[in-house]
């Protein structure tokens, strides 16, 4: 389970699956695949990665959802309305590869974000929502699912696992996200920045893969664009970007740099544990 972040929220984060042996990357130019991804009106995520391009997702994402907020049934009424879709395929006359990347005009400011979780820069082009996205009737489910509006700093990438059949002649499959178990081993970071330009993206981009392949670790990571949200910089008495804040455990580390220095990044996450 991981979170990358798009500068646009204050509230983005990225919530790593550490230790669950070897963190899963995300797809590159040579894959083909179909991706996910629903969005919650707080700005929660789950998506998937899926190269058999053959399951019923959005059920299924609305079904982690429900278990994860302990909501009363699966959220339907977010399809498509807070959703996106990458789709890869191989063009058989030219055998090229084709990408189409479409997202609902509700959730086009978490492009960058996207980008991240799904391996590299997008088209993403607004998906034709609007007969079936009509913000007075979405709102009408906030009193039954409260939860779905507030930020929890959730993004949840959710597998498919096949467990061993209980009948050795009938293959069963589940769906499991991968979470870890809450651990007082965990870490709070804060990346400040200042807008969401290509310096912002390479910056979430290493920071990502470092902490997802060295910190071992469960971790969440909360992007704040100083120029959006200054008053969470004055609160945190951030004064340049970026900056990197460990906010858990205490005390507080902060790294004010481009963060290009791996090791020095992770002495100072991990020193006095």
């Amino acid at each position: 389970m991981r979170r990358a972040a798009h500068p646009d929220q204050a509230g983005t984060s990225m919530l790593n699956g550490s230790p669950i042996e070897g963190s899963i990357p995300p797809p590159n130019a040579s894959d083909l695949f179909k991706g996910i991804a629903l969005f919650t009106p707080g700005g929660d995520l789950v998506y998937c990665i899926d190269r058999s391009k053959q399951s019923r997702w959005h059920l299924q994402l609305c079904s982690v959802f429900q278990e994860i907020l302990g909501l009363s049934e699966p959220p339907h009424f977010l399809v498509p309305c807070y959703t996106a879709t990458v789709d890869r395929w191989l063009d058989p006359k030219t055998q090229a590869h084709k990408t189409v990347a479409e997202a609902a005009p509700l959730v086009l400011r978490h492009r960058a974000l996207l980008n991240v979780l799904f391996g590299e820069e997008l088209t993403w082009h607004p998906a034709d929502t609007q007969e079936v996205c009509d913000l007075a009737v979405i709102s009408t489910y906030q009193k039954q699912f409260p939860q779905l509006w507030e930020d929890h700093d959730l993004v949840i990438r959710y597998e498919k696992t096949e467990p061993l059949p209980l009948d050795p002649g009938k293959i069963t499959a589940t769906w499991s996200p991968m979470i870890p178990e809450t651990s007082p081993q965990g870490y709070v970071l804060r990346l400040f920045v200042a807008g969401s330009g290509s310096g912002t993206e390479r910056i979430l981009r290493k920071l990502h893969n470092l902490l997802d392949q060295s910190l071992r670790h469960p971790y969440t990571l909360k992007v704040i664009d100083v120029q959006k949200h200054p008053d969470f910089a004055e609160a945190d008495q951030v004064t340049a970007t970026p900056t990197l804040m460990r906010v858990w455990p205490v005390p507080i580390k902060r790294i004010v740099g481009e963060l290009d220095d791996a090791e020095t990044i992770l002495r100072i996450l991990t020193a006095d544990r």
